[in-house]
């Protein structure tokens, strides 16, 4: 394999997307999976439909839609091309909103499933002994849930790594701005560069193997601790 004919910047700009969409989905997804976990809401079973759509949806056709509503004249893009001059779609900030909403599901589910697991009554207790809720959450739910969050991160992390339908929609192929991995592999194919599409699907597939091996230890082995 011709690694050296690899050019790093797909990569390493891959690797930045799933970094800020990691770190903005479980700013965003905390909440939602909280609510999820313990409201009684009719709208419940509404939310939950919208949060795993992604799951069910082909990516082309959640792009198309994010293409829309990102570009000059969406009801996203729009208003913001109207304040900062510049568009939403085929740029960087554009594949970090798409990424959110396509991974949006490998965030949200393991935070929910353990929040559900965990319970109102430890939030209860330590408000009881005067703590906040701010400071209950940090230093109670979040060590009994923590292998959700090791979880959530870890496959939101790797989803966002693999995308191509969304990001090919939304961002296209710019080097240095929206070129990932998994559009490089598809360019690669295109012109027959096969030895080093392998490297880079190699790559993603070991990533991959190690990430749901990393998943499935954590839930195995790692201890609970209440602080």
């Amino acid at each position: 394999m011709e690694f050296s004919n690899l050019d790093p910047g797909p990569i390493l700009l891959t690797l930045k997307l799933a970094g800020v969409t990691v770190f903005l989905l479980l700013l965003v997804g905390t909440p939602i999976a909280w609510w999820l976990a313990h409201t009684r809401s009719r709208l419940r079973t509404y939310v939950e439909a919208v949060v795993a759509l992604p799951l069910v949806l082909p990516p082309t056709v959640l792009g198309f839609y994010l293409l829309i509503a990102l570009g000059p004249n969406g009801w996203i893009g729009g208003p913001f091309k109207a304040m900062t001059g510049s568009a939403l779609s085929f740029s960087f900030a554009g594949l970090v909103i798409a990424s959110i909403l396509y991974s949006l599901p490998f965030v949200v589910q393991p935070l929910h499933a353990t929040f559900e697991s965990v319970g109102k009554l430890p939030l209860e207790t330590a408000g009881s002994l005067r703590a906040s809720k701010w400071d209950a959450f940090l230093t109670v739910i979040f060590p009994l849930g923590l292998r959700g969050f090791i979880t959530a991160t870890v496959l939101g992390f790797a989803h966002t790594l693999g995308e191509f339908g969304v990001v090919l929609m939304v961002g296209g192929s710019i080097p240095g701005k929206t070129k990932v991995i998994s559009i490089d592999i598809y360019e690669r194919v295109e012109v027959l560069e096969y030895a080093e599409a392998h490297a880079l699907s190699g790559g993603l597939l070991l990533f991959s193997f190690l990430v749901l091996l990393t998943v499935y230890t954590i839930n195995r082995r790692l201890p609970i601790h209440i602080t």
